[in-house]
């Protein structure tokens, strides 16, 4: 059994680039089967984009900018990044779940790609964020939202959204690896998560913070995200926030991504 192991792991080492894109593409796919076979995991994309939109529309509306209408342009995008980024939360937690269920040492004893369980696991995600998004826009649209952008901006806004919580989800990932328990997994990225989505421009302006507070809210690089979708979807352009955006998202991607799998290799 160890002398099999040992086998598919040098065989995984020596994956060609176009051997791990397949392997992810096949743990994706498993990924998805799961997600059709327990179709509750979907309900924080589908009950959380309603309930938050309603929410935060009604009870802030009127007091931030005077109707409920007029408040639309400036939420709508918050609501946006803060849905998906906090879904991407639960790529660590199933993660963890999954190795504590035995899941992932299976995995190492195939010849496989080394990182094939885990991008495969990300990118099943993917399909996660597409429905928050989709259901974001179109409770805003029932609520009378009319983005200025336009389909295409709309569009670019939501992939700019999904791309950067796929990168934000590796982090995550990160802590489902190195976490004893998925409780402790959820708990540090909520810790980390409230903070930056809360402490940001996506709800109220942050002229309206103290000068402190407001210093920390202009650097939150939620805030950038959030400033580039109200841009793409209110205007139709793209600006310093977009390009900030796109490339802390590479950023992350660079850094945790061979954290993530040199923590998981660690575990065999």
């Amino acid at each position: 059994m160890h002398a099999a192991s040992r086998v598919s792991r040098r065989l995984s080492r020596r994956a060609s680039l176009g051997q791990s894109l397949r392997h992810s593409l096949t743990m994706a796919y498993r990924g998805l089967l799961k997600i059709r076979r327990t179709p509750e995991q979907l309900i924080d994309v589908t009950v959380q984009p309603i309930l938050f939109t309603l929410m935060f529309t009604y009870i802030f509306g009127g007091a931030i900018s005077g109707s409920v209408l007029d408040y639309l342009p400036v939420i709508i995008p918050g609501i946006l990044v803060q849905t998906v980024i906090t879904t991407s939360v639960v790529t660590g937690v199933q993660l963890r779940e999954d190795m504590d269920k035995g899941v992932f040492d299976r995995f190492k004893s195939l010849p496989i790609a080394r990182i094939s369980p885990l991008a495969g696991a990300l990118l099943a995600d993917v399909i996660r964020y597409a429905i928050a998004t989709t259901l974001t826009f179109a409770m805003g649209y029932v609520l009378g939202f009319r983005p200025d952008g336009g389909f295409g901006s709309v569009v670019a806004a939501g992939l700019l959204v999904i791309a950067c919580a796929w990168a934000i989800s590796w982090i995550f990932a990160f802590f489902g690896v190195i976490a004893r328990t998925a409780s402790s997994v959820q708990g540090i990225s909520m810790l980390i998560l409230f903070p930056l989505t809360f402490v940001s421009n996506a709800f109220v302006p942050v002229d309206t913070m103290p000068g402190w507070l407001r210093w920390f809210a202009d650097l939150n690089p939620v805030s950038h995200l959030v400033s580039a979708v109200r841009e793409l979807v209110n205007g139709g352009t793209a600006g310093t926030d977009l390009a900030v955006s796109l490339i802390g998202a590479a950023v992350i991607v660079a850094v945790f991504a061979p954290l993530t799998v040199r923590a998981y290799m660690r575990k065999a």
